[in-house]
């Protein structure tokens, strides 16, 4: 999907996605014409984005964070310093879930101690 209907989507301006992107929280596959091409993975992945944001996540945090809701740490050794954000937000973030009405399950588990 084009930029403008992720936007649509999910209630995020353009302006921002392009942001979220310059700072690698999403990347977008090209066109052969260079036009940006989201999956539908991208569409949950700035929900997530902006649900964290809400708990007071800054996006420093989140970059972090976010291979653990997406479910993509690394299964190598290298996991476990990859992961310590992770680890060390688990425990906060599953203390603010419950203040989430609606929120639906964004956390894959695969970050858990």
């Amino acid at each position: 999907m084009k930029i403008g209907e992720l936007s649509k989507r999910t209630g995020v301006s353009i302006r921002m996605l392009r942001y979220y992107e310059a700072e690698g929280l999403l990347a977008p596959q090209r066109t052969s014409s260079g036009y940006r091409d989201y999956a539908p993975a991208d569409e949950r992945t700035v929900e997530r984005i902006r649900l964290l944001g809400s708990a007071g996540m800054t996006l420093s945090t989140i970059r972090q964070f976010l291979p653990c809701v997406r479910g993509t740490v690394p299964s190598s050794s290298r996991a476990t310093s990859f992961a310590r954000p992770c680890a060390n937000r688990f425990g906060w973030l599953t203390a603010r879930r419950k203040a989430w009405p609606g929120a639906g399950p964004f956390w894959s588990g695969s970050c858990e101690r």
